[in-house]
């Protein structure tokens, strides 16, 4: 069983982020005690209980987004079975009334990976646009992502989100060639879509695979990424011996290795400065100073070695929960910006990000003058 005090802690942030309401997230957590499977005041029942209800009431995303929380941090029994099922069920269900939203499923060596899509070419005659790859970390599946392709949309993009191994539906193993996932993600939309333009969102661990990727993959033209690891994370033993329970068991789940042998089996999973350095295209990191997963040598390591790096920092715990809103622009206008859209969307985002960063200069003590 989990440990409640960290689900608790790390759940927040991808509250959050999926913009469910804190006092909706609030009373649930409340009445969570415990995380024994299928238990009255569990983990996984209690969230379960709560997208039932939503579902009732005809609200598919909220229900989706309470059943992928019900499953948080993996699959590890019957319980969190069946919510992962109910979240991939609902969410299909909303996506259905969406326009132009649709599911992928495709065959890689090793296994399957699912994916949600949307403005990818239906004929050998039509536009095929650039393409926004998404996916997040080692706790989060696509369901949680999906909705960003209604921007991609708006944006002019086609765009795929999809999970990293061993996460959601996606059944191949977690190892050091899972970069290559990617690479075979762009060639099965080839046909579809402009993948020589590629521009990816890839959040936490994926951040990692993405960056490997592109070393090896010149259709990668940009990446955005928020708390990857990079080196220091792999190959650090005593930092590793200080991760929280969840990371690590999270990764002992995916990977195949016992807890105690993880750092013998992710330690040649760095990525080399030479590697960093022969990166030509531009990365976009928001980095958390009192970050409790990833080394502070990890980003300096970006800093260090990567040419075109742009670095968005907080005084804040990993995935930054306090600024949620503010990266989430960030994200989005950087990737504007590599791709060198002057769209009137970018002007208004970059509008609402100066905003937001101007009201927190403003909180700050003193920040008024």
């Amino acid at each position: 069983m989990n440990d409640i005090d960290e689900l608790k802690q790390f759940v927040l942030v991808h509250a959050k982020a999926q913009n469910i309401p804190a006092a909706h997230y609030g009373e649930l957590l409340d009445r969570i005690d415990n995380d024994e499977d299928g238990a009255p005041g569990s983990w996984a029942r209690e969230w379960s209980r709560g997208a039932a209800r939503l579902a009732g009431d005809g609200k598919l995303l909220d229900a989706c987004r309470d059943y992928n929380m019900a499953r948080f941090p993996y699959v590890d029994g019957p319980a969190r079975q069946q919510a992962l099922a109910g979240c991939v069920d609902t969410f299909g269900r909303w996506a259905a009334e969406q326009p132009d939203l649709e599911r992928l499923d495709l065959d890689l060596p090793g296994g399957t990976v699912g994916c949600w899509a949307t403005g990818l070419a239906t004929g050998p005659d039509a536009v095929r646009k650039p393409l926004l790859l998404v996916t997040g970390g080692i706790v989060s599946i696509k369901e949680q992502w999906a909705p960003v392709l209604l921007l991609a949309r708006r944006l002019g993009l086609a765009g795929v989100v999809t999970e990293m191994p061993g996460v959601g539906e996606n059944t191949l193993a977690y190892d050091g060639d899972s970069w290559r996932i990617l690479s075979g993600v762009l060639d099965a939309v080839a046909d579809r879509a402009d993948v020589s333009r590629t521009y990816a969102v890839a959040l936490s661990f994926s951040g990692h695979l993405a960056l490997r990727c592109a070393v090896s993959d010149p259709r990668i033209r940009g990446i955005a990424t928020a708390g990857a690891p990079v080196s220091t994370f792999f190959t650090d033993a005593d930092w590793q011996a200080k991760l929280p329970r969840v990371t690590v068991d999270t990764l002992a789940r995916l990977t195949g290795a016992k807890p105690e042998h993880l750092h013998g089996h992710l330690a040649d999973w760095a990525l080399t400065p030479d590697q960093l350095a022969a990166l030509d295209i531009p990365v976009a990191c928001t980095v958390s100073l009192r970050d409790e997963i990833i080394p502070a040598a990890d980003p300096e390591l970006l800093r260090a070695h990567v040419r075109q790096l742009s670095l968005n920092t907080y005084d804040d715990v990993h995935g930054s929960p306090r600024h949620v809103t503010e990266t989430r622009l960030w994200t989005i206008v950087s990737v504007l910006r590599m791709m060198d859209a002057r769209t009137p969307q970018r002007a208004v985002l970059e509008g609402l990000l100066g905003v937001l960063r101007l009201r927190r200069r403003l909180s700050r003590p003193g920040g008024g003058g």
